[in-house]
């Protein structure tokens, strides 16, 4: 399917690996251009290439305000005018249960996990407004759905933006922008390592052990992968899904049991 992406432009927050560079390869290939972000300059120089000509990665922490203003007028540069599409994705919070975590580490989850996706909201969304066209997506995970055991700072803040991502989605969809979140469920990435490794050492079991029970619960029998993922933000970042807004879609094999 063509997803009359060519040409549009792109920035994709943390797309220099595991589901933001699923997400980067989706629109890559289908024309659009690309900014992707990361704070790792050997991966991001490798997404780089990897992505193509019309790819162009930005080295920078997302958690800093300076670095979220420079970003988008260096990216405007890069990709030759104003963003037609900003993904954000950031790494989950660590694990833990509520009372085990302390109040920095929910402002520092706030940071990471909230305020640099409104804040990049805030700043992108007035342009596509005046232009006319503009797709906001924010990778976030199923547990603003469900709430997962022993993710108290990942069930909090993530479904804090979903209330404010809400609100500005009903806002601005009358002038052509959509802004619609993807949730994630248990993706075989780096991110999830860190789950099935505090779950090992909570259980006193294995990793690998850990692992194989996530992938149990998942009624499809197995963890997501990158691939199961990219496509559908690649769609939901396209003209064709202009009527989708404030909805959140879950990727995640089944595993979400609410209804709606």
């Amino acid at each position: 399917m063509d997803l009359q992406l060519s040409d549009r432009r792109a920035l994709i927050i943390g797309g220099t690996r595991g589901l933001g560079r699923a997400v980067a390869d989706a629109l890559a290939a289908d024309g659009a251009r690309l900014v992707v972000t990361g704070r790792d300059t050997d991966a991001g120089a490798s997404a780089e290439r990897a992505l193509g000509p019309k790819a162009t990665f930005i080295a920078g922490n997302i958690r800093d305000e300076d670095y979220r203003e420079r970003l988008v007028s260096e990216a405007e540069t890069a990709l030759g005018g104003g963003i037609d599409i900003l993904v954000t994705n950031a790494g989950g919070p660590p694990p833990g249960q509520f009372t085990e975590q302390p109040l920095e580490a929910w402002r520092d989850a706030l940071e990471t996990n909230m305020l640099a996706a409104i804040d990049l909201a805030r700043r992108i969304v007035p342009g596509m407004a005046e232009r006319g066209f503009g797709r906001v997506v924010n990778v976030t995970s199923f547990a603003v759905k469900e709430p997962y055991p022993n993710m108290a700072l990942s069930n909090g803040v993530r479904t804090g933006m979903t209330g404010a991502m809400a609100t500005l989605a009903r806002e601005v969809i009358h002038q052509g922008v959509t802004v619609n979140n993807v949730l994630p469920g248990l993706m075989d990435t780096g991110a999830l390592e860190r789950v099935y490794n505090a779950r090992a050492e909570r259980e006193g079991t294995t990793p690998d052990k850990a692992k194989a029970a996530l992938a149990a619960s998942v009624p499809a029998g197995r963890l997501g992968t990158a691939e199961d993922f990219g496509p559908v933000c690649a769609f939901l970042c396209s003209p064709l899904a202009g009527y989708i807004t404030a909805q959140n879609i879950t990727v995640d094999g089944g595993l979400t049991r609410g209804l709606l």
